[in-house]
């Protein structure tokens, strides 16, 4: 296994975000397997990054469409799954996600027979071709029907209607999320009821072609499955992956991705970005130091390294991106950064602004 750096460039070349983008939104979506969205325009802007649907008009779009469903899955929060993906997920790990719930289920006082009336509240609520319901819309048919919904136990009750196949998101309605039956967003396929093992299976390879190099513990985080599975999954998919030793820990990547690239560009890292939150043994090479925590958020990436964090605002027509780095960058690299602020203005349909504080100077 080459250095730490060689595996980062690596992994933006196998996500996407580097070399030649994917053809759509939900084209990355699948590829990906499954990405956090619970920041939901952040989300999108990793989508846009990684695929010719470059607007965040054009990826809102194909999520109205449902071409990729958010929902809860993996783990408890929501990501972005293709249509084509949902239930088999589903159906994979919702009792790891319940398991982690149970605390939360119990503390709430969510029991068998309140869910039973909770879903059928939602059934009736949603079926026969009504319209999509805001999360505010839901919590008074509940409360109506004398259900207690409000906080976050109306958010445990609602995520364990996704989880049950019951719902998922509905198009947004101006700024509101919506809830739909599922049943109505994705259609049942023969490939929904795979054994488990062919699952697990599955869904180790989506992760490893693309994410890899990775390693088990980073699998395990990702999909909230146990070591046993994920290591079950590995000897059914055998030669479909290279595996590749570094101190006596295994990293595993697809055949195709053993060369990592010399330079990989400049990116502006959002909000639990898969190159973030789908690892656990290694995520970020640092280019220097931060001056302190906090400011890895949303990192500013350039050729692997990661050399300081963003964000943003908006002032009539422009998106000013406030870059704070570590130390500052040479000419080549502040071009780098450059271009990432304008894709990301091209993003948002805004001219773009780059402002620039070294960390610690305030």
């Amino acid at each position: 296994m080459t250095d730490p750096l060689a595996i980062v460039r690596r992994r933006l070349v196998t996500q996407r975000l580097a070399g030649e983008p994917l053809a759509d939104a939900a084209a990355v979506v699948r590829w990906l397997g499954a990405v956090q969205a619970q920041e939901f325009a952040e989300a999108k802007w990793s989508l846009a990054e990684r695929s010719h649907d470059r607007t965040d008009a054009a990826v809102e779009a194909a999520f109205s469409r449902g071409e990729f469903i958010r929902t809860h899955v993996l783990r408890p929060t929501w990501h972005f799954v293709a249509r084509d993906d949902v239930r088999w997920m589903l159906r994979l790990t919702r009792p790891r996600v319940h398991a982690l719930n149970a605390y939360w289920y119990r503390r709430f006082e969510i029991d068998p027979p309140v869910l039973a009336r909770t879903h059928r509240v939602i059934e009736q609520t949603l079926a026969g071709g009504a319209p999509p319901c805001t999360r505010g819309e839901l919590a008074d048919r509940l409360g109506a029907a004398g259900i207690q919904a409000a906080g976050l136990r109306l958010g445990y009750l609602l995520m364990h209607a996704e989880l049950e196949e019951l719902i998922c998101s509905g198009p947004r309605r101006g700024k509101q999320h919506t809830y739909a039956l599922l049943d109505d967003r994705v259609p049942h396929s023969p490939s929904d009821d795979r054994p488990r093992d062919t699952a697990v299976a599955d869904l180790a390879l989506r992760y490893f072609h693309s994410h890899g190099p990775a390693t088990v513990h980073d699998l395990t985080r990702w999909s909230s499955l146990t070591v046993a599975d994920t290591k079950t999954a590995l000897q059914v998919v055998g030669d479909q992956l290279v595996v590749e030793d570094h101190h006596g820990t295994n990293w595993y990547a697809s055949p195709t991705s053993s060369t990592p690239p010399p330079t990989t560009g400049g990116f502006l890292i959002p909000m639990y970005d898969e190159t973030i939150v789908a690892y656990q043994d290694l995520r970020v090479v640092l280019a220097d130091p931060p001056p302190r925590a906090g400011l890895l958020d949303r990192a500013i990436v350039i050729d692997g390294r990661t050399h300081g964090s963003w964000k943003r605002r908006l002032a009539r027509g422009t998106v000013v991106v406030e870059a704070t780095l570590f130390a500052p960058l040479p000419p080549r690299r502040v071009a780098a950064l450059e271009g990432a602020v304008a894709r990301f203005a091209d993003h948002l349909g805004l001219r773009p602004q780059l402002t620039t504080l070294q960390a610690g100077s305030r």
